[in-house]
């Protein structure tokens, strides 16, 4: 096994695939290096002088600058390198056109829907609108449990804090969150479950749903009835008996929307999950299917490799304005574009903003952009699309979730056990991560570093896809995780 890797040839800097010891001599590529310092799995050493002040190359391109001089053999992070990055910047469209050779779509066995896409689940979910009947439907989802078997696949509240006390867009948002999760595919059945002196109220949520299947909604204001629990139960009791009635049928992979996402990343995100994702993607694409690249700060450093990606002009300019109006975000709160990465992401050797976006947009492999979304709206064209929205875990998944993903890949390198409301694929970056957090992680990508190619471990993943929407479950599926976190984005009455 190979210790180091040198992602390209232009680069400078080599990638520890397990720790390293100051002194070893190290061989990569075509040549070796001697190190100066010990070296943690998924960090960078030097391989090559490197003056202050000259950018440093990783993945091909800048990742920042040297803070001072590094010596060939010497560990680069944090305490040698900044960031390059500043605000809003012009940008100019140098189109590459990629084009993905189509493959016949391959199907699996998913849930019809009169009004979308087949769902990958058929669960109940009781949806409230407003944070103070949170308890209510948490109390509705223990007592629905009952229910659950054969067809019926699961019973789940999505509580939040939202709902009231929210103005202009940020209360659209809102409404409109809820509502595509009303009208989501996994979901056979939906309570809308409301308060009746709120902002959001079903009235107000009902217009943004759009076009909607009648059998498989319900909605329910507490304060207008005697016993709002009694009645919620009749409800989802008619609902249950509609759901029995689903059955699985052959679905073709070109209806799938997969969601794509990184968190607690690692040194190795970037060469070993993430590409791998990125060969899912475009396997999918080429099949007709569509996936949707979120986190837009963490795209900041490698932005245009998307927008040289994207398939016309207008598309350019949309992606130009996720980009610039999410650095506009960040400057109207007088707050920095690079706060990022983690400590988490710098402990497993991710340096710099820059470091992290090239390796976070290796998930969107090499097709072209074919459609840009603005935070909680509904995917519409098939192939990769951009969406905006923050690069925090459970918001983000959540995003990606409420634009109609019926299922997540997330890549990661420290590990996490959380899920969003659709089914959460947990990919990890490295073996050893794969083998402590197995209640965790749902597909080992460090088997890239030990014989598998590229090719292989993204089929292999397209292979787990296709089974996770036949029913399979994934890790946060069977330790009853799922999260709701809406983006707030204004002020609190």
């Amino acid at each position: 096994m190979n210790k180091l890797v040198q992602i390209t040839p232009k680069d400078m800097v080599a990638v520890a695939l397990q720790p390293l010891t100051a002194g070893e001599t190290i061989d990569y590529g075509n040549g070796s290096v001697t190190l100066l310092a010990d070296i943690p799995m998924g960090h960078k050493v030097a391989l090559r002088d490197i003056a202050k002040g000259e950018p440093v190359i990783k993945y091909g391109f800048p990742i920042g600058e040297a803070k001072e001089d590094i010596p060939v053999g010497g560990h680069v992070h944090v305490h040698n390198i900044h960031t390059l990055l500043s605000g809003e910047l012009e940008y100019d469209y140098h189109p590459t056109h990629p084009v993905l050779e189509p493959k016949t779509p391959v199907t699996f066995p998913g849930y019809p829907r009169k009004c979308s896409r087949p769902g990958i689940r058929n669960e109940l979910w009781i949806i409230p609108t407003v944070g103070c009947v949170n308890d209510i439907a948490e109390s509705l989802a223990k007592d629905a449990q009952k229910f659950v078997g054969g067809s019926v696949e699961g019973v789940y509240a999505f509580p939040h804090p939202y709902g009231c006390s929210q103005m202009g867009g940020d209360q659209d948002n809102t409404r409109q969150v809820l509502a595509n999760l009303c009208t989501h595919p996994n979901a056979g059945g939906v309570l809308l479950l409301g308060l009746g002196c709120e902002n959001s109220g079903i009235d107000q949520i009902k217009p943004h749903m759009g076009e909607y299947d009648e059998e498989r909604v319900r909605f329910l204001v507490s304060q207008q009835v005697e016993d709002e629990h009694e009645v919620a139960m009749g409800l989802i009791a008619e609902l249950v008996e509609r759901m029995k009635q689903d059955t699985r049928v052959p679905c073709p992979a070109s209806e799938l929307v997969v969601g794509l996402k990184c968190g607690g990343s690692d040194g190795l995100s970037g060469i070993t999950a993430n590409p791998t994702i990125g060969v899912f993607s475009d396997l999918l694409g080429a099949m007709g299917g569509t996936t949707i690249l979120t986190e837009v700060p963490e795209m900041f450093g490698a932005e245009t490799i998307l927008m040289d990606r994207c398939d016309n002009p207008e598309l350019f300019d949309k992606t130009v304005h996720l980009i610039n109006d999410f650095k506009a975000y960040f400057e109207s709160y007088h707050m920095p574009v690079y706060e990022n990465p983690s400590p988490g992401n710098k402990a497993g050797g991710i340096t710099t903003l820059e470091d992290k976006a090239l390796g976070c947009t290796q998930k969107s492999g090499s097709g072209p952009v074919k459609g840009v979304l603005k935070y909680a709206e509904k995917v519409t064209t098939p192939g990769l699309n951009l969406l905006s929205a923050p690069g925090n875990d459970l918001v983000a998944s959540t995003a990606l979730a409420v634009s109609g993903a019926q299922l997540v890949l997330f890549s990661t390198g420290r590990g996490t056990p959380f899920g969003c409301p659709v089914p959460t694929v947990k990919i990890a970056s490295n073996s050893p991560l794969a083998q402590k957090k197995k209640n965790w992680i749902d597909f080992d990508a460090g088997r890239l570093l030990s014989g598998m190619t590229l090719d292989e471990l993204g089929q292999d993943l397209m292979n787990y896809v296709l089974a996770v929407a036949g029913g399979q479950l994934t890790r946060n599926e069977i330790n009853g995780f799922h999260d709701l976190a809406i983006f707030k984005q204004g002020v609190t009455l």
